[in-house]
């Protein structure tokens, strides 16, 4: 069985540790820790990617924004 963690190191916890035991309980695990490039993560779909690489071009161009009043919203 493989399980994936993704959560914010100040998430880990005794009940963290507690839940991986009883998911995994009588068997030998191997844990892989590294940060994540939540860039990486965004472009590793083709529909993200374009759509995101279409955002910052319409940002670079100053078309298709939309204008929010911070007023109006309370």
């Amino acid at each position: 069985m493989q399980t994936i963690y993704r959560l914010n190191a100040n998430e880990l916890d005794e009940n963290f540790l507690k839940g991986l035991k009883a998911t995994f309980k009588d068997q030998e695990i191997e844990i892989v820790v590294y940060g994540v490039d939540e860039t990486a993560y965004l472009m590793a779909s083709e529909a993200n990617r374009t759509r995101l690489l279409q955002a910052v071009e319409n940002i670079k161009q100053r078309s298709h924004l939309i204008e929010v009043n911070l007023d109006e919203l309370e």
